[in-house]
């Protein structure tokens, strides 16, 4: 327990002075070495190898300079819960065999409900993550809507390109690979068009299709759009379709009063997926998906075997999260959502989501004033950008821009590719992230700009070119 406390202390106190992405992956190959079961070694070794081969290369999650992907961070007090949840072993999949862990995880489901405006007698299940958290949104749909095998290539799903892909996965997983996929149309800011929905539905309806389900985001995870939920849940309703949000990324930005406005029609939705560890800031393997209608979770779910007769709730205490989720083993998630919400409150959580919102805007900014293209207007705390290469494919250019900035490693920013044009993505939402860390990219971004531009290749002209205006 020393060895392993103290190399934890000494990895956080020296985060503010490593790289937070390492380009060099070669100590990898070297967890080998080590032949699993064959001999014991000493605990300070093996966190040695654990240290080389496994937290220093690629990137380092924890760190301030995480500005790729979505971040979270890991905040300190969910690595203790996670180690009391392990020591005590706790089983947090049946009630009645483990009835406050479960309760505890109902007790952080229902702060959830209240957060997004779900009513009472809402359902919801903490999982690994919003893949398997969408995967249980999407049976309870297809259960919901009565679907057999013979309905799917019938019933239609609704989605604008920039849906996670997740969504689309639990559909497969679903066994419903074969249902009827509409792109639909966004605006300017990427956000899902309300008058393309409505038309695809009646035009599907005319042709003897079942629209089904229609998915929106609380932050696309391209350009952390916000979709119009209040307006799609208008059509849902008229039109009698699922309703499911992905906010994984924005959902919990609920927590500020004066940002729910852009996520009203959240609470109208019949089923919601958040991420506790991104917008909650906790350790990786934390999501979360809310059912507004109990009844459709577990009837989706629910299975029960003559050797568990004895877990049957004899006592009125409540159902079990193994009858509302795929999992039956499963992992005392709620420790570490409850013991940092009761040691810090709300407060702080809070203040960081704030902080997180103004970097970006100022990212958005003074990347501009530094010679960038910007994306579109800002909905969360992704900011797209590029830079416009004199000559010679700006693609091409900004795929070697972020290449460098890995290289560089001090932070690390990723892209995407939008309508064909390859952008670059910074995504304020780690903790430790504050103002010396968004100044810190303006420096790797100016450095590796001026090292690419110095090189032959982008001072030539080029037959082809992807520039704005031209072909």
């Amino acid at each position: 327990m020393r060895a392993a406390h103290g190399y934890a202390q000494q990895l956080l106190n020296a985060l503010p002075e490593v790289p937070a992405y390492n380009h060099d992956k070669s100590a990898v190959s070297k967890l080998r070495t080590l032949a699993l079961g064959r001999e014991s070694h000493a605990i300070e070794q093996l966190i040695d190898r654990i240290d080389r081969s496994v937290v220093r290369p690629g990137l380092l999650p924890s760190h301030q300079g995480h500005l790729g992907y979505i971040p979270g961070g890991g905040i300190y007090a969910s690595s203790l819960a996670d180690y009391l949840a392990a020591v005590t072993n706790e089983y947090a999949g049946v009630r009645f065999v483990g009835p406050g862990s479960v309760e505890m995880e109902d007790l952080v489901l229902e702060w959830m409900a209240k957060l997004v405006g779900y009513p009472e007698n809402a359902d919801g299940n903490l999982a690994s993550g919003g893949s398997i958290a969408s995967l249980t949104a999407i049976v309870a749909a297809r259960e919901a809507a009565g679907l057999r095998a013979r309905d799917f290539e019938r019933a239609v799903v609704y989605a604008t390109p920039h849906i996670h892909q997740c969504v689309h996965k639990a559909i497969r997983v679903a066994g419903m690979g074969e249902t009827v996929k509409r792109d639909v149309a966004v605006d300017d800011g990427f956000r899902l068009c309300t008058d393309s929905l409505s038309e695809l539905v009646a035009e599907d309806r005319a042709r003897g299709l079942r629209p089904w389900l229609v998915l929106g985001s609380a932050g696309t995870a391209d350009t952390g759009a916000i979709d119009p939920l209040d307006r799609i849940a208008d059509i849902a309703q008229r039109e009698d379709l699922w309703f499911h949000v992905d906010a994984a990324y924005g959902g919990f930005f609920a927590l500020l009063p004066e940002f729910r406005p852009a996520l009203a029609g959240m609470e109208r939705s019949d089923s919601v997926v958040l991420d506790p560890h991104k917008g909650m800031f906790l350790p990786y393997g934390t999501g979360a998906v809310l059912v507004r209608n109990r009844d459709a979770l577990q009837d989706a779910h629910a299975y029960y075997a003559s050797y568990l007769q004895d877990t049957v709730e004899s006592e009125g205490g409540g159902r079990s999260p193994a009858a509302v989720s795929p999992e039956l083993t499963k992992h005392f998630r709620a420790l570490r959502v409850w013991l940092p919400l009761l040691l810090h409150g709300e407060e702080p959580f809070r203040a960081c989501l704030r902080e997180k919102l103004e970097l970006a805007k100022y990212f958005q900014h003074e990347v501009k004033s530094l010679g960038f293209e910007v994306g579109p207007n800002l909905d969360l705390t992704v900011v797209t950008f590029r830079w416009i290469p004199e000559s010679g494919s700006a693609n091409a250019f900004n795929q070697a821009l972020v290449e460098e900035t890995h290289r560089d490693g001090r932070v690390f920013m990723s892209s995407t590719t939008v309508g064909g044009t390859f952008m670059l993505r910074m995504a304020a939402l780690a903790f430790r992230t504050h103002l010396d860390t968004i100044d810190l990219a303006f420096e790797v971004l100016r450095e590796a700009v001026d090292r690419l531009q110095a090189q032959p290749r982008w001072r030539l002209p080029a037959a082809t070119s992807d520039h704005p205006g031209h072909g």
